[in-house]
């Protein structure tokens, strides 16, 4: 964020990965990084099941911008995403001492998902345990025969997404 440059001279990373794991293809979007949605279609075309989004919020409504971009992600891409945040208090942390958080794990949103494409949540600003069954067999399905197919119907021929690392684009994707 702006914040964590100008305070805390943080910068972002320098490449985008995709990572195969038991669990199926992974990628980690660190907080800020779910609010872009290029970052999103990226991991999608490199096939991935799942985002997994660490995240820190001060705030109800910086935490509800990271929520409503993650079920965006999770319905535009065709995947889960979830989304873990910090609670508790750190007091004596300069700029961490008042957080909002709930995790939650979200799934497209068709017909083999949840009406509401919410798999599981927490309680808001509660230390807890979630669990999620994630099928990935039903992620296949919906890309296929989904009520709408959002990867398959890309406009590639009027726009396309380049990932300056590699140089690869959507188009050859």
């Amino acid at each position: 964020t702006p914040h964590e440059r100008r305070d805390w001279v943080i910068e972002g990373g320098e490449k985008f990965q995709v990572f195969d794991t038991d669990a199926g293809r992974v990628a980690i979007m660190i907080c800020y990084d779910i609010e872009f949605p290029e970052l999103g279609r990226l991991a999608a075309i490199e096939e991935v099941d799942i985002i997994l989004v660490p995240f820190w919020t001060d705030t109800k409504n910086g935490y509800l911008r990271v929520r409503h971009c993650a079920q965006a992600r999770a319905i535009e891409n065709e995947c889960y995403v979830v989304i873990t945040g910090s609670v508790g208090n750190l007091p004596k942390v300069e700029n961490l001492d008042v957080q909002y958080a709930q995790s939650s794990v979200f799934s497209p949103s068709d017909f083999a998902f949840p009406h509401d494409a919410v798999m599981a949540e927490t309680t808001p600003n509660t230390e807890m345990i979630m669990f999620s069954d994630m099928d990935l067999e039903k992620l296949k399905l919906v890309r296929n025969e989904g009520s709408v197919t959002n990867l398959k119907d890309r406009r590639t021929d009027i726009y396309e997404l380049n990932t300056l690392q590699t140089g690869q684009n959507s188009k050859s994707s």
